[in-house]
């Protein structure tokens, strides 16, 4: 009898451990961080950069723990159009911000029922957060019209596009005005007037305005990884048991006021903006160990990426006599329609689903991480939401591809340009941005007003074959022109643009390449 009393008395202990590894065990679905730099090259950091010059080990150690995109592009190549095609998996363009970027007085830009990344993931019952630049505009109290009264909420931000919680800086960090807004409240009222001159600092510069007291320029790239640090440590508990949290992080740096700080500061021997570039390294060294200190590694997707290429404000011609090259290999930079203005690092990192030190060549666009965390979250596709993401969770566990065949680029003078397979149209005569010929140095000297590129053959864009590729030329320009009227890329129901997008500019005429053919 006693033998019996010990067996059943074993079989109940068991049958209560396995119950309590049950309820402790980590919930299906991960937990997801999203970091977005700003300003930050393809060929800046070593993952996808392997004669890069700048030391980037904790993004290497990310790389080598996950899957490394080298084909990898932002759906514009300037700040707001990219932070807009991120959330809603949408192309900027179909927007109505045709060009350029908003300012940190400017209104919202996305509105409450555009289904975005925070509105998806809340419906998959996560708790969602956004910490850092924000960029895509939301209405401060103006009682006059003009100027704000920073006592009063603000409306329309984060908040009516899915986050439960947001802790940001409205534009650019070189944009005032400079005060922290947690959840629709600003944290101090400005107590002073600041701003740099270019002329003061070639680096450190930013545009004068109203500052709070809690708000310090050279501290804001670490302050954010503070706050998203202690955002994942109160989130830990309920990630454990079963409520997972997604944070996108987006950060001012290396974008200017490029204000590197010590021990960093001076630490590349290349010059500031390399040395901003390893401060942002370490600081996501810290963030990867705080998720594996509260116990979250196993189940925590980390995705880091950028807003598009570098810009000229890191000095090219200085980190070239160092011999870096922000663009890598890729032609132009920040703003441009070339390569180098669009193709960013996308590094991603998720133990146990994703085999560690992998890189793909499979096509991929910011837009795709709509798809991609809709498919993971187990949702079905809608028609509204994603309509120019493809899910690159096939990617993740090894395959080819996603089935993204196309890509279409835009440039923040609102160039247009269509890539499939190796070949790129260019839509424009001249960078579509920053780099050289612009745009009216282009057509004064008589550039052809369209460019095709074999970027298998030239990845650097130095060859138009415009008018030996008629065929190529014509194709990739129907199936734009298919694209933009569809109001979606994908699959699926044809949808009305925000706009009338016109993708051929104004007064030109195109080249007899690219003419219908009789």
């Amino acid at each position: 009898m006693k033998q019996i009393h010990l067996l059943l008395s074993i079989a109940l202990t068991g049958l209560a451990s396995l119950s309590s590894s049950r309820i402790t065990a980590a919930p299906a679905q991960p937990n997801v961080i999203i970091v977005m730099a700003d300003d930050l090259g393809i060929g800046d950091v070593s993952p996808t950069n392997p004669e890069c010059k700048i030391k980037t080990p904790n993004l290497q150690s990310m790389a080598d723990g996950g899957l490394v995109f080298s084909d990898a592009h932002t759906p514009s190549s300037v700040c707001t159009p990219t932070r807009y095609g991120l959330l809603t998996g949408r192309y900027n363009w179909r927007s109505r911000l045709a060009r350029g970027v908003l300012s940190g007085t400017s209104d919202h830009l996305i509105p409450a029922d555009r289904p975005t990344l925070g509105h998806l993931m809340r419906k998959a019952g996560y708790h969602t957060s956004m910490i850092g630049k924000w960029h895509l505009g939301w209405d401060w109290n103006k009682p006059d019209g003009k100027n704000i009264d920073f006592t009063q909420p603000v409306k329309n931000g984060p908040d009516i596009n899915g986050f439960d919680q947001y802790y940001a800086h409205c534009g650019s960090l070189d944009m005032p005005p400079y005060v922290w807004v947690d959840t629709g409240r600003v944290t101090a009222q400005p107590d002073r007037t600041e701003g740099v001159a270019k002329a003061e600092d070639r680096y450190g510069w930013y545009r004068k305005g109203p500052i709070g007291s809690d708000f310090h320029i050279e501290k804001v790239l670490p302050h954010l990884f503070d706050k998203t640090i202690s955002r994942i440590n109160e989130r830990a508990s309920d990630a454990k048991s079963g409520k997972p949290f997604f944070i996108y992080l987006a950060l001012p740096a290396p974008h200017t006021p490029i204000v590197p700080v010590a021990p960093f500061k001076d630490a590349s021997g290349l010059n500031p903006y390399a040395d901003f570039v390893m401060q942002a390294d370490h600081h996501m060294g810290e963030l990867m160990a705080a998720v594996k200190k509260a116990g979250l590694d196993d189940n925590t997707l980390i995705v880091f990426t950028s807003d598009n290429g570098c810009s000229p404000e890191a000095n090219f011609e200085l980190l070239k006599k160092n011999g870096h090259h922000p663009s890598a290999v890729y032609r132009g930079h920040k703003a441009d329609i070339y390569e180098g203005g669009h193709r960013v690092p996308f590094i991603v990192r998720w133990p146990g689903k994703i085999k560690a030190g992998r890189t793909t060549t499979a096509l991929a666009c910011l837009t795709d991480v709509y798809a991609t965390l809709e498919a993971i979250t187990e949702q079905p596709r809608q028609d509204v939401g994603g309509e120019d993401g493809f899910n690159l969770l096939p990617v993740f566990r090894g395959a080819d591809s996603s089935g993204r065949s196309a890509l279409i680029s835009h440039s923040i003078g609102g160039s247009f340009a269509i890539r499939k397979g190796p070949w790129k149209l260019c839509l424009s005569a001249g960078s579509g941005g920053w780099s050289a010929p612009r745009e009216n140095v282009a057509k004064k000297q008589g550039l052809p007003t369209a460019q095709l590129y074999n970027l298998s053959k030239d990845p650097a864009e130095t060859n138009n074959i415009i008018d030996s590729r008629p065929k190529i030329a014509r194709s990739l320009l129907r199936m734009l022109e298919l694209q933009v009227q569809h109001g979606r890329s994908t699959k699926g129901e044809s949808l009305s643009n925000d706009r009338n997008v016109t993708f051929i500019p104004t007064g030109v005429e195109l080249p007899a390449s690219l003419q219908p053919a009789k």
